[in-house]
């Protein structure tokens, strides 16, 4: 008998081996890239369309979302055509990568935006959940990880599997050439570090992250609501 007075052993599951090892997808990962960015010479965007490149090279296929004309949250309906663009490239997604300038100390107002867009739950579908994610940011001075910071807070709030690596690419606006390439730099290898491994990562969790992300809580209180509704039908 297990000491665990207060669980429920009902809902309580050993590690599955089996479940961990299921055959590998053959698809390219599918990557969702957003930036924090409306400016027509925009280090973040630039930054971003890098990433892409190099996660093309590595076999994935990749998206952009375009946040000009996303209204702000809670400023229209989340039936807004932006809005549903942005949720419907967060399901298509296995792995993300959001790139924010630094502005005040923080993330910028409209990667914000993009994020609050993007629920933590639709009904029973989850946008989010158990997908990868890296963090980038571009700031105009000295290096800082303000942004990044922030950002893996909410990757972790958003459940996502966001992964050690990031990078921080500081005086952006001498990284990158006339034709808004980067430059030869240590930034810029840490940028093939960073998404390199985002597409590690998500070979290796996207079979499984409905395994990974199961929860005995979640188990639990689904029972429960199962029970009163079948106990109402009853009455």
């Amino acid at each position: 008998m297990s000491d665990l007075p207060a669980a429920s052993l009902n809902h309580l599951r050993q590690p599955d081996l089996g479940a961990l090892r299921v055959p590998f997808s053959s698809h390219p990962p599918r990557i969702l890239i957003l930036y924090g960015s409306l400016r027509t010479v925009s280090y973040s965007r630039l930054l971003a369309e890098e990433a892409g490149r190099l996660l093309t090279h590595f076999g994935a296929e990749v998206k952009f979302f375009n946040p000009e004309g996303l209204p702000l949250p809670d400023a229209a309906p989340a039936s807004h055509p932006k809005v549903q663009e942005l949720r419907e490239l967060s399901l298509w997604s296995e792995g993300q990568v959001w790139v924010s300038p630094e502005r005040h100390g923080a993330m910028s107002g409209i990667m914000k935006a993009q994020i609050d867009w993007i629920p933590l739950s639709v009904g029973s579908v989850r946008p989010t959940q158990g997908r990868t994610l890296a963090i980038m940011q571009v700031s105009g001075g000295s290096q800082s990880f303000n942004a990044l910071n922030q950002m893996r807070i909410l990757g972790r709030w958003m459940r996502m599997i966001t992964i050690p690596n990031q990078s921080s690419v500081a005086k952006a606006y001498q990284e990158f050439d006339p034709n808004g390439r980067m430059k030869p730099s240590a930034y810029y290898d840490r940028v093939v570090d960073v998404t390199e491994e985002l597409v590690k990562f998500t070979l290796l969790t996207r079979d499984v992250s409905g395994y990974l992300t199961d929860r005995y809580s979640e188990r639990k209180e689904d029972s429960e609501k199962l029970e009163q509704r079948v106990g109402l039908k009853s009455i």
